[in-house]
Formats: structure tokens, C-alpha cells, sequence
């Protein structure tokens, strides 16, 4: 039996918050006014809770006072079993949801966690990172870490090598390797969040934003599990040992382990940003009559070749005389076949054009969208001795306004 394959961004990260389910949306307008008036009330508890967070000492009772405070405020925190966690393991790993996962842990047993995006100060203090000076690289870090570490009295340390919120249904981030240089022994931490009516969180919101929906929804469930330590092998190096480790982190949650990193997030919200903001609608919002249809030849291919195939097969329409093959390998990097368009028109990527005549895996075009094709290739026809993308009027402002013209006469043809 093969391994399931490894999701993509769009599994890991939620960009919506609200249900797509018409009996939940109807469910969450309903409530919305009791919502609303939770949110009001939790608020002035929530200023309450961190007063008491400040002036009490950090201590059992600390803990157990915040904890039932919290649950006013609709977090419940519960732990598979506290006499699972090792007094003696100095580093906890543990898998990221949600923003606040660090104050939720905490609330378990004492640990600190270093601040490793955003301005120290006030703000940073009151959300319950540590401040540790270090500005620099990853290794000035660590060399800090192990120095906080030698100190029998300072709190363990909790790290998320993920360095990302996910929506913990699909898979976990690869494991940063710096959590684990720290020391040779760590124990994982199996974090589940859930809530009702909502998304636990959305990717690129803003950590007040996500306090404000907690505040909002009925409750949020944390869900802690202490796993086994885990020993560092003999001479295993870092990058090895998060390896292990978030395997037995992602057999625990049920979840695949991939090889995405926070990077690979940034550029998948950079995207979903990008394409909201095009002239059109993506092909996914386009009626069914309105899409192209896919050859009977693919639909014994993997979904994902099939649907790569259907936006060249759109892209292939609007720019005849771009090769296939192009087009498919620029799309594999967007996405998105509104940039691949872009990139094309804009000379972005190089390509040389091919004939007329249609290729044997593209459908014969309709009497109508010949003959608009072919208006639309006579408006923009270069003579056949160079290239279209490395034709230049004379004049700069000619050259741009040229580009203009064609991009806005293929986009109208885009949208019929």
C-alpha cells in the first residue's frame, strides 16, 4: 500500500474562517448576537485575567486560579495524563496551531518560549514570550538557549519547530533544526485545537484578531498529550533528529509529515493575495459551461495533472502561439492562470513560438472561436522572423501602451 500523498499549502493553511455549509452559516448568523454580546463581556474578564497573571507569582496556584479564569473567557484546556511529563526534560517540542499555544501550555506547567518574530517590549512580555536580546542569526540563538538551559532554576523551554501556525488537520511543517541543537534530550507535545461554527485560524491574521474570534465563539478545546522523551542518537545529527521527532509527532496527531517550510506559507498567502486582486474571477468561480473540458485521454491521470492540463488548455486558447509545454511549467509554479497570462504577455518567460496548427492533445476550436482567435492574433501579430516577446517599438511609451493594448484585448477574450 502506498503512503498518502503530502498535502499541499491549501490543506495546511485555512485563508476563510467562516463555514462554506449553509446549515453552520445559518447557525453562526443566529448566534452572532449572543457572540457579540460574549465578546463584550469576555473582554473586560480578559483585562481581569492578565492583572491576575501578573500580580500572583508563578506557581501552582498561579496556574490553577488563570486556568479556571480562562475558562470563563471559553478556553478549556485538558492533558491525557500530567504524570506523563518528564520533570527531568528541559525542551518541549510541540506541534503549532494557533497563536496562542505557548499561553495554553503554560497554563499546564511552567515553561518559557523566546520571541522570535516581532519588536520586544511591552507587547511581547504581555503575550507571554521571553525576551532574549538576540537579533542576529539562528546560532546566536541557540548558543543563548543553551545558556538559559544550563541554569538549573529557569523553567524548561517550549519551541515550535514549525515556526508557523497550520490548522492541524492535514500534516505538520518541516521541523527547523535549531530547536534541537539545544539539547540532546526532548519530549514532544501533541497539541489539538477545536471549536464550533469557525476555522481555529486563519493564516494571515493578526494575533488580536484571532483574541477577538476567541472571544466571540462559544469555546475553544485545547487538547494536550504528553508523548515519551526522545534521546538524541549517537552521533545523529540536528537535521536527523527533527526529523524523527516530527515524524513520531505526526503519528501521534494522525496527520502526514511533509516537507513544507514557514517559507513555503508566505508564498502561498502571497499568491492567494495576488489572485484576489486580478481583473477576473479564477476558474474556479466560472460557470461549468464556461470551462474548458478535459480530454477523455486524462482522466486516468492524477487530479492534479488533470487540472494543470484544464488552465494550459485556458491558457493555450488565449495565447495560441505559446508552446504547451511552457505554459504547463509555468503554471506548476503559479498556479494561477491569470499570472501565467501576465508572465507570457510580459516576456517574463522566454519561449519560442510554435506554428498554428493545433496540437494533438488540444481540442478543436468552434467555428466562433477560430475566427475570435484569430482577431485577437491579428491585433497583436508580429512579423514571423522574431519572436513576440522580443518585439519593441521604437519609442518607450509606444512599447508600453502596445503591451496595454494586447493585454486588455486578450483579457477581453479571456472572459467571453
Amino acid at each position: 500500500m502506498e503512503p498518502p500523498a503530502a498535502p499541499g499549502p491549501e490543506r495546511l493553511f485555512d485563508s476563510h474562517r467562516f463555514p462554506t455549509d449553509g446549515f453552520l452559516l445559518l447557525a453562526l448568523l443566529l448566534y452572532a448576537p449572543v457572540g457579540l454580546c460574549l465578546l463584550i463581556l469576555r473582554l473586560f474578564i480578559g483585562v481581569h485575567v492578565f492583572l491576575v497573571s501578573c500580580a500572583l507569582p508563578d506557581s501552582v496556584l498561579r496556574r490553577f486560579i488563570v486556568r479556571v479564569m480562562c475558562s470563563v473567557l471559553g478556553l478549556f484546556v485538558r492533558q491525557n495524563d500530567p504524570r506523563l511529563r518528564d520533570v527531568n526534560v528541559r525542551v518541549y517540542i510541540a506541534n503549532h496551531v494557533t497563536q496562542f499555544d505557548h499561553n495554553v501550555i503554560n497554563l499546564l506547567t511552567s515553561c518559557n518560549t523566546p520571541a522570535l518574530n516581532g519588536a520586544p517590549g511591552f507587547i511581547c512580555w504581555s503575550r507571554g514570550f521571553m525576551e532574549l536580546g538576540v537579533t542576529g542569526s539562528r546560532a546566536e540563538l541557540v548558543d543563548s538557549l543553551k545558556v538559559y538551559s544550563s541554569h538549573r532554576g529557569n523553567p524548561p523551554l517550549l519551541l515550535f519547530p514549525e515556526e508557523a501556525a497550520t490548522n492541524g488537520r492535514a500534516g505538520l511543517l518541516r521541523f527547523s533544526s535549531w530547536p534541537f541543537s539545544v539539547l540532546d534530550v526532548v519530549q514532544p507535545v501533541a497539541l489539538r485545537v477545536q471549536r464550533p461554527l469557525i476555522t481555529v485560524s486563519v493564516a494571515d491574521s493578526s494575533w488580536i484578531t484571532e483574541l477577538l474570534w476567541t472571544f466571540f465563539v462559544p469555546f475553544t478545546v485545547y487538547q494536550v498529550r504528553w508523548m515519551p522523551s526522545v534521546p538524541r542518537r549517537a552521533e545523529e545529527l540536528s537535521e536527523d533528529f527533527a526529523l524523527r521527532v516530527q515524524e513520531l509527532l505526526a503519528m501521534e496527531l494522525g496527520v502526514v509529515s511533509t516537507r513544507l517550510t514557514a517559507a513555503d506559507k508566505t508564498e502561498h498567502m502571497k499568491r492567494l493575495r495576488h489572485t484576489s486582486l486580478l481583473p477576473f474571477a479564477p476558474a474556479s468561480s466560472q460557470p461549468l459551461a464556461a470551462r474548458p473540458r478535459v480530454p477523455s485521454s486524462l482522466t486516468g491521470a492524477a487530479p492534479e495533472d488533470v487540472r494543470i492540463t484544464a488552465m494550459a488548455q485556458r491558457v493555450k486558447e488565449v495565447l495560441p502561439h505559446v508552446p504547451l509545454e511552457v505554459i504547463r511549467i509555468d503554471l506548476a509554479q503559479t498556479n494561477c492562470v491569470d499570472t501565467t497570462i501576465a508572465n507570457l504577455l510580459e516576456g517574463r518567460v522566454p519561449f519560442f513560438p510554435e506554428s498554428k496548427e493545433a496540437g494533438p492533445d488540444l481540442p478543436v476550436p468552434s467555428t466562433s472561436q477560430a475566427a475570435a482567435a484569430s482577431g485577437i492574433q491579428g491585433s497583436v501579430a508580429v512579423p514571423p522572423s522574431k519572436p513576440a516577446t522580443k518585439q519593441f517599438a521604437k519609442s518607450p511609451v509606444e512599447r508600453h501602451l502596445s503591451l496595454q493594448e494586447r493585454k486588455r484585448a486578450l483579457y477581453d477574450y479571456a472572459r467571453r
